[in-house]
Parts: C-alpha cells; structure tokens; sequence
C-alpha cells in the first residue's frame, strides 16, 4: 500500500498568498492528530484561517472553491484533508 507525501506548509503558503493575497493567514498542520487514520496515508490534514479581498461577494461555498482551487494538484496529491475559514475584510 503506497502513500501520498503530505503538503509541505510552506508549498500550501506560497500557492495561497499568490491566488488570494491574504490580508491575514493563518495555516496549521494536523495531521498529528489524524495518526493511524486511513486516509493518513492519502496526505496531510491541515486548517487555514485566511482573510482576503477576494472572498468579497462570495458565500461560503465559492470561497471554499477559490481556495482549492488555488491549492491546484495538491488537493489530489499531498492534501487529504482541508478546514477552511475563509472571510473577507471586515467579517467576524
């Protein structure tokens, strides 16, 4: 049984501040806490907390959107998991 190298924080970085440019991020791997879970082995579980202009207008669902889809392939290879808090200025 093979299994997906994890995300590395710094790559899930890079690619977040470049499609969003984040007024406020915050990204935290937890992964740790999935140990001996069976999609352990399909990548890393991870939480971000991002604030952007570019979530202005946008429910929650289409933020989420804009967010995976800023991650690319890593959502298929290197990410099992993703909590997202997406907000956009302003917002509680």
């Amino acid at each position: 049984m093979s299994t997906t190298p994890k995300a590395s924080l710094a790559e899930i970085e890079r690619r977040l501040r470049a499609a969003l440019d984040p007024l406020e991020l915050q990204l935290q791997d937890d992964s740790a806490q999935h140990a001996g879970h069976a999609g352990a082995r399909e990548g890393g579980h991870y939480s971000v907390s991002i604030v952007s202009r570019s979530f202005t207008g946008l429910n929650k669902v289409a933020r989420h959107r804009l967010v995976y889809h800023s991650l690319g392939e890593l959502m298929q290879q290197g990410i099992h998991a993703l909590a997202v808090q997406a907000r956009a200025p302003g917002e509680p």
